[in-house]
């Protein structure tokens, strides 16, 4: 945001920050938020290419309903699925990490 919208907005008493200081997250809490977002977007764009939800989730002994859910962000989805599903896809561990190493 640039500098003169956040003064016009914070004259009218609206409060400006990140979504982490609204939520009072800990630098942990985000990077961790930030790891679970990059991995669904890899998961997603890797499994467009490749399969359907289904053929993904008959891959990984898993549910299509549950990788839908995981491609959409679903808090429940667990970091462990996201990355079963990546390596379903024919993700090495190198390029997981990659995308670890990049979330941010």
């Amino acid at each position: 945001m640039d500098i003169l919208k956040k003064e016009r907005l914070e004259a009218r008493g609206w409060k400006v920050g990140t979504t982490s200081e609204f939520l009072e997250l800990t630098p942990e809490e985000n990077a961790l938020i930030e790891i679970k977002l990059a991995l669904i977007r890899n998961l997603k764009a890797r499994r467009q290419k490749l399969m359907t939800q289904v053929e993904l989730a008959q891959k990984i002994q898993s549910s299509q309903p549950l990788i839908d859910r995981a491609e959409n962000g679903d808090a429940s989805v667990s970091i462990e699925l996201l990355i079963r599903g990546m390596l379903g896809t024919g993700a090495t561990l190198q390029e997981i990490g990659k995308v670890i190493a990049e979330a941010g």
